[in-house]
């Protein structure tokens, strides 16, 4: 609208000028006249060309909201295209991520339970067969099976109120060496849930494990051979990579929401760069004499190169 009205100013302001002309009424002189007053001069005319797309604007839109660069550049089909897989990833990465969560706190309920994994039982036969795994740790066992009165200050892991002092647990894990090749994380931690039924080494804690039915004698763990685990371990073994399938979902869609913002950008830049090279555009205001009238009208120059 604006550049209509300039034009309309412009045509206003050259018609006046041409009203001015002062004739003599005899026809040769007024022609000459006319003639003389009718020099195009630089104010006589107006050249409006039209505004390019940016990509920088295009490709920061679709980087922020993936489609919106699009939509600048009236791509409105790769506008929907890009919109709907940031909608897809989007509801993917939220609907598995909740999925992830509530499988991580049912398999930790398990572990926590009365019958689940019992912390005090892996530590208590850790003790007992600290020496049949490593002999060069003192024995805390009599000839007879039976648990010493007077335990090696390495077993002295509890405190007076019977409670695991976990670093002393960590430290007895480290003595024992051979099979036992992780220190148990701290209670709740992530790696605790998964330590205890990812590794044959916390096997004894699980509330199904007897000696009667895993010999101690005959429980070893080497490169070559792996003890059998309990139903137990293996069932929350289970249970714990169902979450952490959620959880690779959840990642691929978070992959896939960064990837859309990142090709949308760039193919948004790209087009309106694109379009600028193409597309070429521009308003003149031209004019041609008619007798001793100057009549002024616009002009609309388009070029598209495919």
């Amino acid at each position: 609208m604006k550049y209509l009205l300039s034009i309309l100013f412009l045509s206003i302001t050259i018609f006046a000028q041409d009203n001015n002309l002062k004739l003599s009424g005899n026809l040769s002189e007024d022609y000459i006249i006319s003639s003389q007053n009718t020099e195009i001069n630089s104010s006589d005319s107006i050249n409006i060309s039209f505004k390019k797309r940016s990509p920088l604007l295009a490709g920061g839109l679709s980087f922020v909201i993936p489609g919106t660069g699009q939509l600048y550049n009236e791509d409105y089909w790769k506008t929907a295209i890009f919109v709907a897989i940031e909608i897809a990833a989007i509801s993917t990465a939220i609907i598995y991520d909740n999925k992830g969560d509530e499988q991580t706190e049912y398999y930790e309920n398990i572990a926590n339970a009365s019958d689940g994994w019992l912390v005090d039982q892996y530590a208590n036969w850790s003790i007992d067969n600290a020496n049949r795994i490593n002999p060069e740790l003192p024995l805390a066992l009599d000839e007879d099976g039976n648990r010493l009165s007077e335990l090696d200050p390495i077993y002295q892991i509890y405190d007076e109120s019977d409670n695991i002092i976990w670093s002393k647990l960590n430290n007895l894990e480290t003595s024992i060496g051979s099979w036992y090749s992780h220190r148990l994380a701290p209670y709740d931690d992530q790696q605790y849930y998964e330590m205890i039924g990812k590794y044959q080494q916390f096997n004894p804690g699980w509330s199904d494990y007897s000696d009667a039915d895993y010999p101690p004698d005959g429980y070893t763990y080497n490169s070559t051979r792996k003890d059998v685990v309990t139903p137990m371990f293996l069932s929350y073994a289970d249970e714990r990579g169902k979450a952490n399938d959620y959880y690779n979902v959840t990642n691929t869609a978070i992959a896939i929401i960064i990837a859309n913002h990142v090709l949308s950008a760039v193919e948004a830049a790209l087009a309106a760069n694109s379009y600028n090279r193409s597309f070429k555009a521009n308003v003149s205001l031209e004019s041609t004499n008619i007798g001793y009238q100057r009549e002024y009208y616009p002009k609309l120059h388009m070029s598209y190169n495919f």
